[in-house]
């Protein structure tokens, strides 16, 4: 079933399913059919842009407050549980929780903007136990940010950008990438420093946290 096709069938029940689900953990094309929507609209005049981006940014608030909880509710005993079978120690996950003490409002604002942690980023704010109210500021902040950009450049462009769609993705595809490389390599030069912050900001075992 295309893209095109949710968009005739459901409109924008297509558009808040598929991005609310992305946003709660889910590897669905949310961003895609976003972009969609929006070419869609400028160019059949079928949908209104205002009412896709209302759609999109509550979808993306919603899903991710969603992810949140389920991360605040058993994300933290799944890591626990299972995460030695994806290489992530007890000394992993304090690391994870000092950076989202230091760091979780960016990393749940620009992650609205990645890929990998769009998907993922409420989740592992709510298992890193990051502030309910903190996380829902700067999530919303995102959301509508990023349903804004994706929905009205996409309108604006409309039939132009079915030209120049593909390009585009590779090129912010690439820039994501490069900016994920970055941060890893950052991290992993800082890997000790973070993991003795770490243990310093949190003695003891990671249970008793």
């Amino acid at each position: 079933m295309s893209i095109t096709h949710l968009l005739d069938t459901y409109g924008y029940w297509a558009v808040f399913a598929l991005v609310a689900l992305e946003s709660l953990g889910i590897p669905v094309p949310g961003e895609t059919i976003v972009i969609a929507a929006g070419v869609y609209a400028g160019t059949s005049g079928h949908l209104s842009v205002w009412i896709i981006f209302a759609v999109a940014a509550g979808a993306a608030i919603i899903g991710d407050n969603i992810g949140f909880c389920i991360g605040t509710g058993g994300g933290f005993r799944l890591l626990r549980r299972y995460g030695r079978k994806l290489h992530i120690d007890e000394k992993k996950m304090k690391i994870g929780r000092y950076i989202f003490d230091r760091h979780g409002g960016k990393v749940v604002f620009f992650g609205r903007f990645v890929s990998v942690l769009r998907t993922y980023a409420a989740f592992l704010a709510g298992t890193n136990k990051m502030r309910w109210r903190s996380f829902v500021a700067y999530n919303a902040a995102g959301g509508v940010l990023w349903a804004a950009i994706y929905t009205f450049a996409s309108y604006e462009v409309g039939g132009a950008f079915k030209r120049v769609s593909l390009p585009v993705d590779i090129a912010l595809g690439v820039v994501a990438a490069i900016a994920v490389a970055i941060g890893f390599v950052l991290i992993r030069r800082r890997a000790d420093q973070l993991s003795a912050d770490a243990d310093k900001t949190y003695p003891g075992s990671i249970d008793d946290m």
